[in-house]
């Protein structure tokens, strides 16, 4: 999640747990603690795509976060001993273990267990969501301006986690819903990832890759009633696979669950994730490749393009369709159109 969000849930924590001790320390360290995973970001591993693929690692890992909350613990026990040390333990366990949980939830995943394992990630939040983020929000507010307020703090923390309820619930009902659909197409076995759209968990997005080409669709947990609209993409397996061969393009692979787009554009050889983002705006496009001399595609230390930016008619057809105003939104175009309507 944002860093926001993640200062905002750290807070709360830390002011549930030590506010009535601490007061507004408690708040502030919380924020400060709770933002600490993410701080792996200003390592610099040598390549965009190493850059890109190392965060969420080492810094998220379990295995890395609870050894140091224990220590953390032990030491601002010493310091402020009028908490007791299982209250600090509580404090710096449960603000260092929830940032990496909640960063799972999201479509960018996690390595919780570095250095074992691929990263982890269920897609049932978007990396910003309002509603998860502003109970927690008011509540450290109001603890911040009235201390210690540790009901505030609980009920905030109650409201944001029954939204992730909610959020992996809407999420089986999209995946149900278009199930029966990929079935009929003889796709059900097919690597396909459900995900809110973004800053709502009312819209979703589900991207299946087929062999040769993927599908992308756009529904809602609550419109059972309303036809699918099924746009498909072009995948070329050959330059798949060509990204495959350099090592760059394999750990890219494996980050990304195979979930890119691959295309060549003046000698360089491009690998988007598309899981982030939607068609036309997706931020993390890396050159993986150049054509040599001979005509050949040469690896090259991956950098990564720039993140195009969001239309305004794009956000305003996201709008429309979030609200029901339109009933369509074609992905390839990023257009609003009314019902009975199908993308071209």
């Amino acid at each position: 999640m944002d860093s926001i969000t993640q200062a905002a849930l750290g807070a709360s924590i830390g002011g549930a747990v030590a506010g009535r001790s601490l007061g507004r320390v408690a708040f502030v360290g919380g924020a400060l603690l709770g933002t600490l995973p993410d701080m792996d970001v200003v390592i610099d591993y040598g390549s965009a795509i190493a850059n890109f693929t190392q965060h969420r690692g080492f810094s998220h890992s379990l295995l890395v976060l609870v050894p140091v909350g224990i220590a953390l613990a032990l030491i601002f026990h010493r310091w402020k001993p009028q908490l007791s040390l299982t209250r600090w333990l509580a404090f710096t366990l449960l603000i260092l273990v929830t940032h990496p949980l909640l960063d799972c939830l999201t479509t960018y995943g996690t390595q919780l267990f570095w250095p074992f394992g691929p990263p982890l990630g269920t897609t049932s939040i978007f990396i910003i969501d309002p509603l998860y983020t502003l109970p927690l929000l008011a509540a450290v507010i109001h603890g911040v301006w009235k201390p210690p307020a540790p009901r505030a703090q609980g009920v905030a923390l109650a409201l944001s986690s029954l939204y992730l309820v909610w959020a992996l619930g809407a999420q089986a009902l999209v995946d149900r819903r278009v199930g029966d659909e990929l079935a009929n197409q003889g796709l059900s076995e097919a690597p396909r990832m459900v995900q809110p759209m973004p800053f709502t968990t009312l819209l979703w997005r589900v991207t299946v890759l087929g062999e040769d080409e993927r599908l992308e669709i756009v529904t809602g947990p609550l419109e059972s009633n309303q036809p699918l609209i099924i746009e498909r993409f072009t995948r070329n397996p050959a330059l798949i696979n060509r990204v495959a061969s350099f090592p760059e393009g394999q750990r890219l692979i494996w980050f990304t669950d195979g979930f890119l787009d691959v295309s060549e554009r003046d000698d360089h050889l491009l690998a988007t994730d598309i899981r982030l983002g939607v068609p036309g705006a997706h931020p993390f496009t890396f050159v993986i490749a150049r054509r040599n001399g001979q005509g050949q595609w040469a690896a090259t230390n991956s950098t990564q393009e720039p993140r195009p930016a969001m239309r305004n008619e794009a956000l305003r057809a996201f709008w429309s369709r979030l609200t029901g105003e339109a009933e369509v939104l074609c992905m390839a175009t990023f257009e609003a159109l009314p019902a009975g309507e199908t993308c071209s």
